[in-house]
């Protein structure tokens, strides 16, 4: 939608509960979902589900186990370089409350043949040339509500004396940065779909609804799986779902983060600008056609800054198509 529909959307409003779920009614058809998806459609023993220490991730290894067993479950664990340690440890946890097996396949020595550090770190030292050994570095975006914005990125990069600078890299270093970092969601899809293939497993994957509308994987990498069951769900409701299913505490504590660059970073810095539980809402909000004047006050924000929300979520969704896009024949066969 552009900016005339965002203003003429419907006079709604809306309800406090809008996001309300039955966490357990909604736990049994996803897992009923899964049996028939994973045994029956794609005639598969069970299920690969890489796991971060995230919220998402362990939900829907949580859902697989509700679906198929925990025997029929494998924990993918699949740190590097950059990763924290928490994610590690948090994911270990939640493999063990939930009895499945668990691998830890160490993707570092696959990103490092493949160039993964050495490619980011040209793109850096564009920029700061005296990037090296020791140093850390992370993107951001800069805030959405005071005014409009470009989406355009920000490198920060941190000295090892903790001091740290940032600034804009041209258009060319940041594709070339973002390719890079790249490589680790799709060396983690190629371990995936190895030990999916060698166990006659299907892979799962762990968007959630706010992730998959918005473009916010990596087309080939946490972008590829066969049964995606969390997409249909608000960020809100998989909480609801990881209270109900009993995940860990200190996972459902835990900020989302990216657990991508060296320097830690949530989700909000990254690429949404907003904590969750507001772009849920303004999601939300935008699918039933609420005027941000009716909105705003939910949402705590003005009209000006929701209607600048929609006109963010309609940029990242028209930028999604070509993620979620399947390859163009020529012609349909």
């Amino acid at each position: 939608m552009g900016e005339e529909s965002v203003r003429s959307v419907s006079r709604r409003s809306v309800p406090r509960d809008a996001l309300a779920i039955d966490a357990a009614a909604a736990t049994e058809q996803i897992a009923r979902a899964l049996r028939e998806q994973v045994r029956g459609t794609l005639r598969r023993r069970g299920l690969v589900v890489g796991v971060s220490g995230g919220v998402d991730s362990s939900v829907v290894l949580a859902l697989a186990v509700r679906a198929l067993g925990p025997e029929r479950v494998l924990a993918l664990l699949m740190p590097e370089r950059d990763s924290s340690s928490d994610a590690l440890r948090l994911g270990l946890a939640v493999a063990e409350a939930f009895r499945v097996r668990t691998l830890v396949e160490d993707v570092a020595p696959v990103l490092e043949a493949a160039g993964c550090y050495r490619r980011a770190e040209r793109a850096i030292r564009t920029l700061f040339p005296d990037y090296g050994a020791g140093w850390k570095h992370k993107i951001t975006l800069p805030g959405i509500l005071e005014s409009d914005r470009l989406n355009v990125m920000e490198l920060t990069v941190e000295e090892p004396s903790g001091r740290q600078r940032t600034g804009r890299l041209d258009a060319e270093a940041l594709l070339e940065l973002i390719a890079a970092t790249n490589f680790k969601q799709r060396a983690r899809a190629m371990m995936e779909y190895h030990h999916a293939d060698r166990l006659l497993y299907a892979v799962a994957g762990t968007p959630n609804r706010l992730e998959y509308d918005q473009g916010f994987f990596v087309k080939q990498g946490d972008g590829a799986a066969d049964v995606k069951p969390i997409a249909h769900l608000y960020k809100t409701q998989v909480y609801a779902l990881g209270r109900h299913l009993g995940v860990p505490a200190e996972v459902m504590l835990r900020p989302p983060t990216t657990d991508t660059y060296s320097i830690a970073q949530t989700q909000e810095e990254f690429f949404f600008a907003l904590p969750y539980d507001k772009m849920d809402l303004c999601l939300w909000a935008r699918d039933h056609g609420i005027a941000p004047a009716d909105a705003a006050g939910a949402i705590g924000a003005t009209p000006a800054q929701l209607a600048r929300i929609y006109r963010d979520i309609d940029s990242k969704r028209r930028a999604a198509r070509y993620l979620h896009a399947p390859p163009l024949l020529i012609p349909e066969v």
